[in-house]
C-alpha cells in the first residue's frame, strides 16, 4: 500500500534506537573480547616464561636471577588480575546493553504490529468498498437489462 501511516514515523525512530542499541552492544561485545584475547595472551605469556625459567634453573641460577625471575612473575600475576577485573567489568557491560537492546527490539516489533493491523484494517475497508461498488454497479446493469427488455 502507497499510503503513508502516522506510525510509520514512530517505526523509524525505533528503528534508528534499535540500531543504535545494537552498535552499543556490538561495541561493548569486541572490547569484551580484545580484553579477554589480551588476558588469554598475558597468561600464556606466564605460562611460557615459568616453563622457560624452570628449564634454566634446574642446571643452576644465581640468587639474583631468582629474585628477578619472581618479581617479573608477581608483575605478570599482577597484570593478570587487573585484566581478569578488566574482563568483570567488560562482562557487565555487555550484560547492561542486552536488556536495552531487547527493550528497543520489542518496541519496534509493537509498532510493526500496530502498522500491520492498521494496514489489514484498510484493506477490510477497501475491500468492503470494492466489494459494495461491484454490487451497485451489477444492481445497476441488472436494472438496465430489465429497462431495456
Amino acid at each position: 500500500m502507497a499510503k503513508h501511516f502516522p506510525i510509520k514515523t514512530l517505526i523509524d525512530m525505533a528503528q534508528d534506537d534499535v540500531d543504535a542499541a545494537a552498535q552499543r552492544l556490538g561495541r561493548a561485545q569486541r572490547e569484551r573480547t580484545e580484553v579477554e584475547n589480551q588476558l588469554n595472551a598475558l597468561v600464556q605469556y606466564r605460562d611460557e616464561y615459568h616453563a622457560r625459567f624452570t628449564a634454566s634453573a634446574q642446571s643452576g641460577m644465581a640468587a639474583g636471577n631468582m629474585r628477578n625471575f619472581q618479581a617479573f612473575i608477581d608483575t605478570l600475576d599482577a597484570a593478570i588480575q587487573q585484566q581478569r577485573n578488566l574482563l568483570t567489568m567488560a562482562t557487565q557491560r555487555v550484560e547492561a546493553a542486552k536488556p536495552d537492546w531487547q527493550k528497543q527490539k520489542q518496541k519496534l516489533g509493537s509498532y510493526e504490529i500496530l502498522q500491520a493491523r492498521g494496514e489489514a484494517a484498510e484493506a477490510k475497508v477497501v475491500a468492503r468498498r470494492e466489494q459494495r461498488d461491484a454490487d451497485e454497479h451489477a444492481a445497476r446493469a441488472m436494472r438496465t437489462r430489465t429497462d431495456n427488455a
